[in-house]
């Protein structure tokens, strides 16, 4: 089954890693679940550290992974969030990352139908 819907996911890019991947396919989506989950709770601390070095770099980790598995906003919303930090901004950082956690929650689901099909 191909997916074409493009609001959260790259479709496109999924579908060639899973051709690509094959049965490894189901193993790369659940290793971003969990690499995910915990960039999230390291956000979280590091944010409240309110270490901008950290948080850059905490930001630009979860682009990169985000990005290779297809989900362009919520990279985008990293990199924001990188950019802010390298900008020294810190200000709503909260807010910030209420908004990748939000966008992180509707990717995690999607990946998680598309693998209920991939089975």
């Amino acid at each position: 089954m191909e997916f074409s819907n493009m609001n959260h996911l790259d479709y496109d890019a999924l579908n060639t890693l899973r051709d690509v991947m094959e049965g490894d396919f189901p193993l790369l989506i659940d290793t971003f679940i969990l690499d995910s989950t915990e960039r999230l709770q390291k956000l979280h601390t590091i944010i409240n550290s309110a270490n901008a070095d950290l948080i850059r770099r905490s930001a630009h980790s979860f682009k990169g992974s985000s990005s290779n598995i297809g989900a362009i906003q919520l990279a985008a919303l990293c990199a924001s969030l990188e950019k802010k930090a390298l900008d020294g901004d810190l200000v709503n950082l909260d807010q910030d990352l209420r908004a990748i956690e939000q966008e992180y929650a509707q990717v995690e689901n999607l990946l998680r139908a598309m693998l209920q099909v991939s089975r």
